[in-house]
C-alpha cells in the first residue's frame, strides 16, 4: 500500500507557471505507475498525465506541450511542472498510484489517491 500527499497548488495568473509535488511512504515507489488527474467543479475528474515505472510519460492533449511529468525515485515523489497555465486548467488536482503495466489513463485503474491540491488560474 501507498500513501500520497500532494503539494505547490495555489493561485496564479494565466500564462504562469505551477510545479505540483507529490511525496509517496513506502519502499515500493518505483515498481508503481504515477498518474496526475484533476477535476474541476461539476465536471468528472479526467487523465492529465502519467509516467510508468520505467519512466515513460503520456499526456491528455489538452496539456500537451505545457505540463511536464517526473519522478525521483530516490526521493518517491512525482512531479507536474505546469508551464502557460490557463484559466481552463482550474481544478483540484489528485495524485495517483497504480500497479498495471503502462500508463492508464482510466481513474478506476489507480487504487491509491492522494487528498488533492487546489490550482486556480485567473484570467
Amino acid at each position: 500500500q501507498v500513501q500520497l500527499v500532494e503539494s505547490g497548488g495555489g493561485l496564479v495568473q494565466a500564462g504562469g507557471s505551477l510545479r505540483l509535488s507529490c511525496a509517496a511512504s513506502g519502499r515500493t515507489f518505483s515498481t508503481y505507475t504515477m498518474g496526475w488527474f484533476r477535476q474541476a467543479p461539476g465536471k468528472e475528474r479526467e487523465f492529465v498525465a502519467g509516467i510508468s515505472r520505467s519512466g515513460g510519460t503520456y499526456y491528455a492533449d489538452s496539456v500537451k506541450g505545457r505540463f511536464t511529468i517526473s519522478r525521483d525515485n530516490a526521493k518517491n515523489t512525482v512531479y507536474l511542472q505546469m508551464n502557460s497555465l490557463k484559466p481552463e486548467d482550474t481544478a483540484v488536482y489528485y495524485c495517483a498510484a497504480s500497479s498495471m503495466v503502462g500508463v492508464p489513463t482510466a481513474p478506476p485503474r489507480y487504487p491509491y489517491w492522494g487528498q488533492g491540491t487546489q490550482v486556480t488560474v485567473s484570467s
